[in-house]
């Protein structure tokens, strides 16, 4: 099967097509909205069926002023108009696309060089091996939005970093360095900047693409696989918690609210609704 054709993903293969490169480019800050999910929902697809032992997924843009970025965040924007059906619908749609890249039978290594804040903190959590510049830093800010992070920010990153440190950085939002963020374990190393981080990527790429397409496929499924003992049921509860904030009125104050919220004003949120223990 041949890869898709999209036109928000930058794609390029290397070594004889056994290494795919995404690098990301659009819209402001690299957002993630309806259109960028589908086209990774079909790149996440096509791998399962293509050439593709390695896949390095990156970014060179910067905005206006200068500052890097990896993936900045969804595209909350444009849910401004969406009802709280049609974000549910969409946020499951998320977490299983997410998901679906993160089984695909190739090496996933991501080199964030810049901002990954929220969505693009939760992207980390589909690659196989985490790479970050001096320049990287990592938060999840949905709690202040009415929101949680709901892509693995409650079902999978508690086992990447531990509990404390996922209630840390999703009950505060605070925003941590790449050198923080390697040593709770949300990256694997950390290079001077985003050429040393792609050359060390593209050599552990290559180092893939030489072995036995079912031999690595073969294991990164066993590793997985003893690793989900009750991660169905944490995604479940991820889910549940995520609409929970739909139901009590609060996600759709973070939509309406939201550029007041980002610059720093408070909003009056209606009181804690607990979640139930069913």
């Amino acid at each position: 099967m041949t890869l898709p054709r999209l036109e928000r993903l930058n794609l390029r293969t290397e070594s004889d097509g056994r290494v795919l490169v995404v690098e990301l480019d659009h819209g402001r800050v690299n957002e993630m909205g309806r259109i960028e999910i589908g086209e990774w929902s079909d790149l996440a697809s096509s791998l399962h069926d293509s050439d593709v032992r390695a896949l390095v997924t990156t970014s060179q843009k910067q905005t206006s002023k200068g500052t890097p970025i990896f993936i900045a965040g969804a595209n909350v924007t444009e849910r401004a108009d969406w009802s709280d059906a049609e974000v549910r619908t969409h946020v499951r749609w998320q977490r299983e696309t997410l998901l679906r890249l993160r089984k695909a039978p190739v090496f996933h290594i991501a080199v964030a060089d810049g901002l990954a804040l929220g969505w693009g903190t939760e992207f980390l959590i589909t690659a196989d091996y985490r790479i970050a510049t001096e320049r990287a830093s990592f938060a999840l800010p949905e709690t202040g939005i009415g929101i949680l992070p709901g892509a693995g920010g409650t079902s999978e990153l508690p086992h990447i970093i531990g509990v404390n440190q996922a209630l840390r950085l999703g009950m505060t939002g605070e925003r941590i360095d790449a050198h923080e963020a390697l040593r709770i374990g949300l990256v694997d190393e950390v290079t001077a900047d985003g050429t040393a981080g792609m050359t060390r990527a593209m050599a552990l790429a290559d180092m893939v693409s030489r072995r036995s397409p079912t031999a690595v496929s073969a294991y990164k499924a066993a590793v997985l696989r003893n690793q989900e003992q009750g991660r169905d049921a944490a995604r479940d509860l991820e889910g549940r918690a995520y609409e929970h904030c739909l139901d009590s009125g609060d996600a759709a104050i973070g939509r309406a609210e939201f550029k007041r919220i980002t610059s720093g004003e408070s909003v009056d949120w209606n009181s804690r609704q607990p979640l139930d223990e069913a």
